[in-house]
């Protein structure tokens, strides 16, 4: 019997097999315990990127997570053409739909607030559920997530290559200095 296949590492998809390589991820045999160590270590990781931007007097808001706004020709243009079910890489899911203040850039939780919700996520994907594909707009090859950043944060958290998602292309305007400024980051 096979076990069940999350979204998160889909069997085949390139990269699955080495989802979890080169982060330091604590497997205790307690689950509970395990997710509540990795939004710790996630927390932590957000905090000491925040005091680096201070310290190197960057603004705020070169930590928060971008929005499509910035990149459609219209802002609140919505739309466009639904692509289907994909698997996309997680490192070309760049925002969200919407303004987020609750992730940074890097979609790590930039309060406690949501640390119940991102446990309840992380410890039914560790027991093996099947998680429900992301929901994305794809604008320029980005991609920005309309439903599931909590499912992105732990997926990039737990170092997962690759995550399926419906996507939705719209057409982008900006999105060339979107790709320059994501990959310096």
């Amino acid at each position: 019997m096979e076990p069940a296949v999350s979204m998160l590492a889909t069997a085949g998809a390139p990269g699955a097999e080495r989802a979890r390589e080169g982060v330091p991820m604590l497997v205790t045999g307690f689950p509970q315990a395990d997710v509540e160590d990795e939004f710790l270590r996630v927390r932590r990781q957000q905090v000491r990127a925040g005091l680096g931007r201070r310290l190197r007097h960057q603004p705020a808001a070169a930590g928060r997570l971008p929005t499509l706004d910035e990149v459609i020709p219209v802002p609140g243009l919505r739309g466009g053409r639904y692509l289907g079910l994909q698997t996309i890489r997680l490192d070309t899911v760049a925002g969200s739909a919407e303004p987020r203040p609750d992730f940074d850039r890097h979609f790590r939780p930039t309060s406690n607030l949501d640390r119940e919700r991102w446990e309840e996520v992380a410890l039914a994907q560790r027991r093996g559920a099947a998680m429900p594909p992301i929901e994305v707009y794809r604008a320029g090859g980005l991609h920005y997530v309309s439903d599931g950043l909590h499912r992105v944060s732990i997926a990039a958290a737990t170092g997962q290559q690759v995550i399926d998602a419906y996507v939705t292309e719209v057409p982008a305007a900006r999105a060339a200095g979107i790709t320059q400024a994501a990959s310096r980051s």
